[in-house]
């Protein structure tokens, strides 16, 4: 008979909003060989390192080939006689073939295992890939880029639950870490590779290299990934699954978090879709290759989103989503002023604030759960490639008709909105829940 998981320990903690709540650890299971009991790799063991590394290449194979066209996109919209927002469709048409999958995703996770599934999700992402880059046509393109999408959904939907599964938990933070580091430099080599090479050669071959990588990297997530051991294979039915949902969506908190991250990444994605178009003519005129280097920019991410984690927890998460966005709004503006060195100062600055947002927002749209964490995260990735994909196409309406300033402009009032949102947030949801909870004779919990 299989063995039975031992009871989840309770924990009782405060959360962001001041609420005492339960925290379930998940389900301790005794070892098949040894029968003692087994709560997850540990660092500094031969099976720790070997996910970590796993999950590692798993985030740069997933994010290389997600955004490996961005740098290339004048190349494109030139090669196949597209206009700029037409071309930035290739990002949009990936990105939203995602958000929609993302959910679907977690339940096959549910019943296929983790590393199974995200391994049907790297293959087919991969073949996807390929037709892309060989396609003629650039809706031919566009078709494969929306497949390679809706496959790529895979991995973002499963790899914080496959870590928080199988690591012990007091280093789950850790292992969060390493996996959106591979996210991170993921996405920096797709635009960093794909844009030198594409101008030297061809687009396609740019992508086709960035392909090479992205499968090399899959092979080694393949090979080094342990096999699960406290996976049980789960079914959820259509009924229990929108009710997580629809719980989740009664949330204010939630509510504002999901918009964070589609009105933050929209504007984010925008800039960074149409900045080398803005680069790449007058009063600049930089090569596309000195352009794919503002990407390097990202790197300021692996910085800011641990500080804004330490901010957060000292100075309360929405305080410090206002104070970023506010960040936002000064340092996208900087990048009108028609100096390279303000411009790349103002992108440098408009990045770290980024994804310091994003960090703090998608920790707080998972511990705010109500409805069930995992699908909680996956309506915030829904959201935020939602955003990604809408506003990162729209930005390019803006930039045909406006020129670079209202790409700009368009950015700002979109992070002013979820600057207000928050405010608003903080004025009648948290800071009453923070009064209450103070209060000496208060029954809030």
């Amino acid at each position: 008979m299989a063995e039975q998981p031992v009871s989840m320990p309770r924990m009782v903690d405060n959360d962001e909003e001041g609420r005492r709540k339960v925290v379930m650890h998940p389900p301790i299971i005794p070892d098949a060989h040894t029968g003692q009991l087994w709560t997850g790799h540990v660092p500094k063991t031969a099976g720790f390192r070997r996910l970590m590394t796993g999950l590692f290449f798993a985030g740069v194979a997933t994010f290389a080939q997600l955004y490996s066209p961005q740098g290339l996109l004048p190349l494109i919209a030139s090669d196949l006689h597209v206009t700029a927002d037409q071309a930035a469709l290739l990002i949009s048409a990936s990105t939203i073939g995602l958000a929609l999958a993302v959910i679907p995703w977690s339940f096959v996770g549910d019943r296929l295992g983790r590393k199974p599934a995200m391994t049907i999700s790297i293959v087919a992402a991969c073949l996807f890939g390929l037709g892309a880059t060989l396609a003629p046509t650039f809706g031919m393109i566009l078709g494969f880029r929306i497949l390679e999408g809706v496959a790529l959904g895979g991995v973002p939907a499963l790899a914080m639950a496959y870590l928080n599964e199988e690591v012990h938990p007091a280093a789950a933070g850790q292992s969060a870490g390493t996996f959106i580091a591979g996210t991170v430099l993921g996405g920096l080599l797709g635009r960093i590779v794909a844009a030198p090479v594409g101008e030297w050669y061809h687009w396609r071959i740019g992508m086709g290299v960035v392909l090479v990588l992205a499968i090399a990297s899959a092979v080694c997530f393949l090979i080094l990934t342990p096999r699960a051991q406290k996976f049980t294979p789960t079914t959820t039915s259509a009924r229990h699954a929108i009710t997580s949902i629809t719980t989740n969506l009664r949330s204010p908190v939630l509510v504002v978090m999901y918009l964070q991250g589609m009105l933050l990444m929209g504007g984010f994605v925008a800039v960074y879709n149409f900045l080398g178009f803005y680069l790449l003519d007058d009063p600049f005129n930089l090569p596309v290759t000195v352009v794919s280097l503002v990407f390097l920019a990202y790197l300021m991410g692996t910085v800011s989103s641990p500080w804004t984690g330490r901010m957060a927890a000292k100075y309360r998460p929405s305080r410090v989503l206002m104070a970023l966005s506010g960040t936002m709004i000064v340092a996208i503006l900087l990048t009108l002023v028609p100096n390279l060195w303000v411009l790349l100062a103002g992108v440098l600055v408009f990045t770290g604030a980024f994804f310091g947002a994003h960090s703090v927002a998608s920790g707080w749209a998972g511990a705010a759960a109500e409805g069930g964490r995992a699908q909680s995260t996956s309506l915030y990735n829904l959201c935020y490639y939602a955003g990604s994909s809408i506003f990162g196409w729209l930005g390019g309406i803006f930039l045909t008709r406006y020129g670079w300033a209202g790409t700009v402009w368009m950015t700002v009032g979109l992070t002013l909105c979820a600057l207000a949102a928050t405010a608003l947030l903080y004025v009648f949801v948290v800071r009453p829940r923070i009064n209450a909870a103070r209060e000496p004779n208060s029954t809030h919990t």
